[in-house]
């Protein structure tokens, strides 16, 4: 389906794409710990109100 050159292009470019976002984060680590203390909580609340939500459409379903 795909070529040897093509596959070696995307292996590759996932590897470099990674280290670039893991070498991104470590250098502005410092500066999302100071600008997004509270997001975990508003993540939490998320799932929790999708959790709620599949919760009550089965309690209707039946």
């Amino acid at each position: 389906m795909f070529s040897t050159g093509q596959l070696i292009f995307a292996v590759v470019f996932i590897l470099l794409f990674t280290l670039i976002l893991i070498l991104a984060y470590r250098k502005d680590k410092k500066l999302h710990i100071k600008n997004y203390k509270g997001v975990k909580w508003v993540g939490i609340v998320f799932i929790l109100f999708v959790i709620i939500l599949f919760v009550i459409k089965d309690i209707l379903k039946n």
